[in-house]
């Protein structure tokens, strides 16, 4: 099955980077998305994609640095949403309509208890 443009496995990271910044409630720093990644700082900082997120002065704190989609990252963004559909399309072309759906559903239900995962994790 064709993606277009494929995606390759250095996309993905960015992919993953981008929908947690764009997910969060407040601001994010390179510290709070490696707490999220479950990584080290260092590690986090590196993954953070040159051109698709910018480090900005928080609005809050002026002396912390937070993350912040730039248009390209947004571009980005919706590259992959589109290669996700292109993806979905004809892996589940022959399923029922009902199961699309609750599949779908599903999947939101677990992005939806993941997010909670941090959140109920004790000091």
């Amino acid at each position: 099955m064709d993606v277009d443009p494929p995606v390759s496995r250095n996309d993905l990271p960015s992919n993953l980077v981008i929908n947690i910044v764009e997910a969060a409630d407040g601001e994010v720093t390179v510290g709070s998305l490696a707490e999220q990644l479950a990584v080290d700082p260092s590690v986090a900082s590196r993954m953070v994609p040159n051109g698709y997120l910018e480090r900005v002065a928080s609005q809050r704190d002026g002396r912390r640095t937070v993350l912040r989609i730039t248009p390209e990252g947004l571009t980005l963004r919706d590259r992959f949403r589109r290669q996700q559909r292109q993806a979905f399309e004809p892996i589940t072309r022959d399923w029922p309509e009902h199961e699309r759906l609750e599949f779908a559903r599903l999947l939101l239900k677990y992005a939806d208890s993941t997010d909670g995962l941090n959140a109920r994790k004790g000091p």
